[in-house]
This record gives C-alpha cells, sequence and structure tokens, in this order.
C-alpha cells in the first residue's frame, strides 16, 4: 500500500525491509495507492523501478500531472520526479463499485474532498477468518467511523468490526476539539479489538483513546534505528511507528 513521498528515503527503506528483493522476484505483484497526496505518491519510482509492470489499483479521481508523474515525469517545481515510467495495468478504483482482490480482500473508493487539491481515498477492507473485519488505511480521511459503518452494512453480515491499522488523521495537528470525544465514543460503540495507529491519526487522539480504553497496540524504540527519528514521537508507544509490526490472525 502506497509509496511514500520521496524517492531517497524509499529506497532507504525498501532496501532495509528487503522490499526492493521482493518487488524485483515479483513476490510484490500488486500495489494499492490509497491516495495521490504527495505523501503516498510522490517516491512511486522507488516501487517503479524494480517492477515497472505492477498492478496499481488507485482512485478514478486523478489529475493530469498525476498520471504524468506515474508515467514518468518531473515536476521541478515540487522538486519530486519518476524516471521509470509505469507499464503495468492500472485499475482506477471509483466510489460505486467494491473492488474485489482476492477471497476475503477487498478496496472501497470512498469520493472525498482532502486537502491539497486531492479527491477520493481508497481503503482496504480484510475479513480476518474467526476474527471479523480490518480495515487498513492510508490517512482514513473518510472517518474512521464512515468505514466501520460501511464495513458493517455491506461486509460483515453479522461479524464484527475487529480492528484497523493506518493513519486516522484526526487530531493531525495535535490539538483537541470536543468532537474527538464523539468519536471515541463512536469506536468504543463498535468494541473494536485492536487498534494500530500511525501516520496522520495525531499522538493526542491516540493518547486519549488508550486513556479511554480503546485497545491501542503499542510500538517499539525500533524507530530510533532509522536515519530519520520522528520529532513527535514519545515514550508512551502510542503508535507503530517505523519497525513495528501488528498482527490481526
Amino acid at each position: 500500500m502506497d509509496t511514500g513521498w520521496n524517492t531517497s528515503w524509499m529506497d532507504y527503506v525498501f532496501k532495509m525491509h528487503g522490499v526492493d528483493q521482493m518487488l524485483k522476484k515479483k513476490e510484490i505483484d500488486t500495489m494499492v495507492l490509497t491516495h495521490w497526496h504527495l505523501d503516498h505518491f510522490w517516491g512511486i519510482e522507488s516501487t517503479l523501478k524494480h517492477n515497472p509492470n505492477i498492478t496499481i489499483y488507485a482512485p478514478n479521481t486523478h489529475y493530469a500531472e498525476d498520471m504524468k508523474l506515474l508515467h514518468g515525469g518531473k515536476f521541478d517545481k515540487a522538486g519530486c520526479s519518476n524516471n521509470t515510467p509505469h507499464k503495468g495495468k492500472l485499475v482506477e478504483c471509483d466510489s460505486k463499485n467494491i473492488v474485489k482482490l482476492m477471497p476475503g480482500v477487498a478496496i472501497k473508493n470512498f469520493d472525498v474532498p482532502i486537502i491539497l487539491r486531492v479527491r477520493g481515498e481508497n481503503v482496504l477492507y480484510f475479513n480476518v477468518k474467526d476474527k471479523g473485519i480490518v480495515t487498513v488505511t492510508g490517512c482514513c480521511h473518510p472517518g474512521i467511523l464512515s468505514l466501520y459503518s460501511f464495513a458493517r452494512n455491506n461486509f460483515a453480515k453479522g461479524e464484527d468490526v475487529y480492528g484497523s491499522y493506518g493513519g486516522l488523521h484526526i487530531t493531525l495537528f495535535e490539538t483537541w476539539d470536543p468532537k474527538f470525544d464523539d468519536i471515541i465514543k463512536g469506536l468504543k460503540s463498535f468494541k473494536p479489538e485492536k487498534l494500530g495507529c500511525n501516520h496522520c491519526t495525531g499522538w493526542l487522539f491516540a493518547e486519549k483513546a488508550a486513556a479511554a480504553g480503546l485497545p491501542i497496540v503499542k510500538g517499539t524504540d525500533r524507530f530510533r534505528s532509522y536515519k530519520k527519528v520522528s520529532s513527535v514521537a514519545k515514550n508512551n508507544h502510542v503508535f507503530l511507528t517505523n519497525g513495528d509490526s501488528v498482527v490481526f490472525g
């Protein structure tokens, strides 16, 4: 899912975790782009240089500039470029259909407005055997409660929502609004068993959610071994940061 904001950083991370070799060997043959934001898409060359024929599922709400970068181009003002054109299949996901990737895995596109001239986000849904539904998001711009409601109405069929992983885009700027208390109450009503937060969720929300009794999966200090370290990471580990993992099986 997604391919980062910067080629040099993604090259570094891919090599550290062996993703570059997995792409070369076609062990990874599919990429889901959640949305066309710079921090999720501009590192696309790091993926394509190892497998230009990879199948990509992306929102159909792109602009000409997005296609230019995907097919090999550069934006001098933005300082991003891609020297390896995408030659594989591009599946454009719309908000009217659910795309089934494989048994138990689906993509749902939510056509919502997003900041910085971007619209629409793909969300991955997993039906984990004997557990329930898990959402995996890039930024969760549609809202986590909307994602859970959609799952209950369209996927669950009596099964519970089991949990989430990814950015939740709530207290991005680390300020609190009373409406965020309602999000916590809403999440508790779904009774998830695992919530893995990262990226744009906001440390403040994760801290308050954990204090309210939501099952926030704790991270580790592994991120400190990377050449760039988050300036907002705290020792309470309410985020899953670089090097962390979560298991839903």
